[in-house]
């Protein structure tokens, strides 16, 4: 079905810059659609911007389909149209959270004798209650637990708390990550969360754009692209407007260069075709991580100047390469890429009971100058070399800092229905 074609129901709630119907045919989805409009201090300025919907929309749906592909759970299902995205309806839960790198604005005026630029190493995190009377104040850990909240059925405790505390930790390190990749300094950023209403799971919800965070070019205030020009202005004239409008621009195109392909792979070389099978689960795992695999077949003991040749072939396409030796009994595959290579390589030997603990020490022992590791499991050496790609890749880093994050919450429910079921 088209988004032409969707039928509306009711109004579930209107803000400021925003509105949340629900969709008729869908009754677990609704349909977010923002506005020409831009507010700042609880509503107490407020302007019309022709074209800020859209330009909000596009920042929004190339975020969360950053995040959705990484592996972050959110309510963002697709965009509808220029101004609007369907999502899964959800009970917002009312707490801003708000992670900080760097130390200014509010933080400062709260925080009386830290430095501007004091910078948070992890990143600090702040929550605020969601109440416009009252300015939204700033609520402790335990204050929040204090409030005994219910969410679409869903009693907002300790559990709660940590699992969007984490969320919140783990989407600023990937967004500052991705900004990174194009000289932008995230400092600062607020996300709120919401309880899905078909699995009463928490997933980050809402919106993330311009409005979101403090976002600054070569990590200088001066050159600020953020809500936060907005304001600073001490006059509102349009052509003030039209300068915000365009920092919004600015940022909505580049959020599109945030996801690009991974420039990085993984060639897994096996000795012999028969260990084919053993190299497809590396495979597996390189690309549930983003990384393009290759699988590759020579022996070094049996013609070495053809891997010789397949390794020049890869180094000379100057792309970032992990090398995973699959080599069994005497391995001298790996030795041979690290002698003659300055890019990493993993030794992964299809160890057999009969003769594994003699022919793993081909793998360990090695002549003086080679740096090639041994990892035993073929997984682990997918993970492995997705790690290494990382530090130059912030797609694959990106999967991976998703993935410590899911790795958490799974142990963190597995752990509460143990301690319920006792």
């Amino acid at each position: 079905m088209s988004g032409d074609q969707l039928k509306l129901g009711e109004k579930i709630i209107e803000g400021k810059t925003k509105v949340v119907t629900s969709l008729v045919d869908f009754p677990n989805q609704v349909l977010l659609q923002s506005k020409d409009r831009i507010t700042a201090g609880d509503g107490a300025r407020a302007h019309d911007m022709e074209g800020k919907a859209a330009i909000s929309t596009a920042t929004t749906v190339a975020l969360f389909n950053l995040l959705n592909s990484a592996g972050v759970k959110t309510h963002f299902i697709k965009q509808n149209s220029d101004t609007s995205f369907m999502a899964y309806k959800c009970g917002m839960i009312p707490i801003e959270w708000v992670t900080r790198r760097v130390a200014t604005g509010s933080f400062l005026k709260r925080n009386a004798g830290v430095k501007e630029g004091y910078r948070f190493c992890p990143p600090k995190l702040e929550t605020f209650y969601k109440d416009d009377e009252n300015h939204d104040p700033q609520w402790s850990y335990e204050q929040c637990l204090a409030a005994n909240m219910e969410v679409g059925g869903v009693k907002i405790g300790r559990y709660e708390i940590d699992v969007m505390g984490k969320m919140t930790v783990a989407v600023f390190e990937i967004l500052e990550r991705c900004w990174a990749s194009l000289d932008c300094s995230l400092i600062d950023m607020k996300l709120e969360f919401g309880v899905r209403s078909d699995t009463g799971e928490i997933v980050l919800a809402d919106v993330i754009d311009s409005d979101s965070w403090r976002l600054w070019p070569a990590g200088d205030r001066r050159l600020m692209k953020d809500k936060q020009v907005y304001r600073e202005l001490k006059e509102v004239t349009q052509e003030a407007l039209d300068m915000v409008k365009r920092n919004f621009q600015w940022v909505a195109e580049r959020v599109e260069k945030l996801s690009p392909k991974p420039h990085a792979r993984a060639v897994v070389i096996m000795g012999s075709p028969t260990d084919s099978s053993f190299a497809e689960r590396i495979k597996s795992t390189c690309t549930a991580y983003g990384v393009p695999c290759e699988l590759r077949v020579s022996s070094a003991h049996k013609s070495t100047d053809e891997v010789l040749q397949i390794l020049a072939e890869y180094e000379g396409e100057g792309i970032p390469t992990v090398f995973v030796a699959v080599a069994g009994r005497s391995n001298g595959l790996g030795p041979v890429l690290s002698a003659n290579s300055t890019w990493p390589v993993i030794n992964c030997p299809p160890v057999t009971g009969e003769w594994g603990a003699q022919d793993i020490w081909s793998s360990l022992r090695l002549p003086s100058g080679l740096g090639c590791g041994t990892v035993l499991s073929p997984e682990a050496a997918g993970l492995n070399a997705a790690q290494i790609l990382s530090l130059s890749d912030h797609v694959i880093w990106s999967k991976l800092r998703a993935k410590k994050l899911n790795t958490w919450v799974t142990l963190k429910t597995a752990d509460r229905k143990a301690r319920d079921d006792k």
